[in-house]
């Protein structure tokens, strides 16, 4: 059997990452280490537990100040349960919003995608009806 862990993403400022995946969209802070010899901190953050959830992987190095995101690079998505609630909450706690909620262009569920402070784009995905368009 295979499962998918957990997505690492390249960080700027730790503590920026984790006032945004932790406070602005609820995530909590599930392991921490830092590693003084390779001058780095890996950081494990999700919604549920690692045995249960897949999670995401902040990895900041100490002595690297920006990364380039990359053209390969997509995004990380997120379901919720309404998305025009989620993204104005999101707002209200300083998270930039760069597509607002709607139906995706060619079909499909409704969208949005957010930003974190390094740049990574997180796509918003709506479970089930949303309560208001």
């Amino acid at each position: 059997m295979m499962r998918l862990l957990h997505t690492m993403i390249r960080v700027n400022n730790l503590d920026d990452s984790l006032k945004f995946y932790c406070d602005a969209l609820g995530m909590k802070l599930l392991r921490k280490h830092d590693y003084p010899n390779g001058r780095f901190t890996l950081a494990f953050v999700g919604f549920g537990d690692e045995g249960n959830q897949t999670v995401v992987e902040l990895t900041h190095n100490w002595d690297t100040s920006s990364y380039e995101i990359g053209s390969a690079f997509g995004h990380l998505a997120v379901g919720v349960d309404d998305i025009y609630a989620t993204c104005g909450a999101l707002k209200q706690r300083g998270v930039k919003v760069v597509r607002e909620p709607g139906p995706m262009k060619f079909g499909g569920p409704e969208i949005a995608f957010i930003e974190d402070p390094n740049g990574y784009k997180i796509e918003l995905i709506q479970q089930g009806k949303p309560a208001a368009a």
